[in-house]
């Protein structure tokens, strides 16, 4: 999200502490979708969700499936990342009761959320 501080706006994934780097092979892309994957990565880019790494720990292979509406979809599988991944004992809680919460409220900020 656009005016968040970049500390706040990245993601970290808890691994166990046994757990190697995830490293799969590519998925071949299919050749007609090499042009449009193109484009959709550098639109990503440059609207600051993704950057580019110069060292990959693990590698996890992007998916790129047809919309109906004539586009492409990115999708990266990410499945054996789960079989590593440390599940978090306070998980978001549901929408209809953060709602609850906070509604009837003058203002109310991002700490609510946590």
């Amino acid at each position: 999200m656009k005016g968040i501080a970049g500390e706040l706006g990245k993601m970290k994934i808890p691994l166990k502490l046994d757990a190697k780097p995830v490293k799969q092979r590519p998925y071949r892309l299919n050749p007609r979708f090499k042009e449009k994957n193109k484009i959709e990565i550098e639109k990503i880019l440059e609207a600051g969700k993704i950057e580019p790494v110069e060292e990959l720990e693990g590698i996890n292979p992007m998916v790129v499936e047809d919309k109906k509406t004539c586009e492409i979809r990115i999708c990266v599988n990410l499945r054996n990342l789960n079989d590593v991944y440390v599940t978090d004992p306070f998980p978001t809680p549901f929408t209809n009761e953060f709602l609850e919460n906070v509604g009837g409220q003058e203002a109310y900020s991002f700490t609510y959320g946590f």
